[in-house]
């Protein structure tokens, strides 16, 4: 075993240490994140559709360049110098923040940071991969996403105790927030070491940006992931239904860290359960339970009730998340896994916006138990289309 081939609780160095880099990169976020929207509009001024107009450009930015830094990846054969950029742009531009006196200021700084999230998410994935041996996808991949969610916790419970023991002053805070992005950049330059896939490909010729080369079982379950996130949209519109059913304002954080814990907690679990069960299995697993804690939001009208389906709802991140990260690594060869990557999350993006829109329409037109319960069907429509037309092993490139 080499050296970059040692490690630590039982994981490759590389994804112990990308699992800290996600986790102190979301504690720098989630410190800004949350009180970004009331920044924007009680400090600067702007009303709620520029807030809209904010996040809308941000992650349609990082969804597009999620593709196209997968597949350069790809082409270059190495990921760490891409997953370093990404990361450093985002951890250098987000506090800047602090010094925002107007909205498109912070529309700008959003925008460099989506900018960076693009850049890294699919290189990193990837890297994750070829750390891995296949048995041990899911592990790796729920590992990843616990440190992630638990860094979601972390932020927000930080800017609390600031904003309530420290100081009162948003800018303060966020000027804070590179501390955490900061030891991010130097658990990833010195931490993680550059991986080559296993094999280099059938050809010489450069990776294209394509779907051609990809098994149909991979281009399938991206038709499926599109359905599937057609009716998964901003769990925004959980908030207003929590509202709705009577949890009070000010406990409305503490139900967010809930959904979060449950996610953190229910990840690598859910990760080594797809290794041993079947990444298929525990992806439908994860779509049923989807449908059910929707069909439940649909009906539900108690506060008490709200509080089982968001801590139940974390548990279908935690059997999805890492299953299907790991799926995609399954179904494609190895030097065009950062190009699926970039795929597979670029399909999310292009359905979010749809999704939300489609969300907010049919609760304005008809009512929220009509739109939860579309977002329940779809998720059991992708379930059996999952279970019907995608099956795992070994991918063979299509000719």
């Amino acid at each position: 075993m080499g050296k970059n081939d040692e490690k630590i609780f039982g994981f490759h160095r590389n994804i112990f240490f990308l699992g800290l880099v996600s986790l102190f990169t979301d504690i720098s976020s989630e410190m800004i994140y949350p009180l970004l929207p009331v920044f924007l509009i009680s400090v600067l001024g702007v009303g709620p559709t520029f807030v809209g107009l904010v996040e809308g450009v941000a992650e349609a930015t990082a969804s597009f360049l999620k593709l196209f830094s997968g597949w350069v990846s790809d082409r270059r054969q190495k990921r760490k110098f891409l997953v370093v950029s990404g990361y450093t742009l985002s951890t250098v531009t987000r506090p800047l923040v602090a010094a925002a006196t107007a909205g498109w200021h912070v529309l700008f700084i959003r925008f460099l940071d989506r900018v960076g999230k693009g850049i890294r998410t699919s290189p990193r994935d990837a890297l994750v991969a070829d750390s891995t041996p296949e048995s041990e996808y899911g592990k790796a991949f729920g590992f990843q996403r616990a440190l992630d969610h638990t860094g979601a916790v972390i932020g927000p419970l930080i800017a609390f105790l600031l904003l309530t023991f420290i100081t009162q002053q948003y800018r303060t805070l966020f000027l804070l927030a590179y501390i955490p992005g900061i030891i991010a950049l130097i658990l990833l330059i010195f931490g993680v070491k550059e991986r080559k896939a296993a094999q280099p490909g059938p050809s010489s010729q450069p990776v294209q940006l394509t779907l051609r080369p990809f098994d149909r079982r991979f281009k399938i379950f991206l038709l499926i992931i599109i359905l599937f996130s057609l009716g998964n949209s901003s769990d925004a519109f959980l908030i207003l239904k929590a509202k709705e059913a009577g949890v009070s304002l000010s406990l409305l954080p503490v139900l967010w860290a809930v959904l979060h814990i449950s996610k953190s907690l229910s990840a690598t679990p859910g990760g080594i359960l797809s290794d041993r069960y079947g990444r298929r299995k525990m992806i439908i697993a994860g779509w049923i339970l989807y449908g059910g804690v929707y069909f439940g939001f649909a009906w539900a009208q108690t506060s008490e009730t709200v509080w089982i389906l968001f801590a139940v709802y974390g548990l279908f991140y935690g059997l999805t998340e890492g299953g299907e990260r790991a799926l995609v690594a399954n179904l494609v060869q190895p030097h065009l896994r950062g190009t699926a990557y970039g795929l597979f999350h670029f399909s999310i993006g292009l359905s979010t916006l749809p999704a939300s829109l489609l969300m907010g329409f049919l609760w304005e037109t008809f009512s929220p138990k009509a739109a939860f319960s579309f977002g329940a069907v779809l998720a059991l429509l992708a379930a059996v289309l999952l279970w019907l037309t995608v099956r795992e092993g070994s991918s063979e490139a299509v000719k």
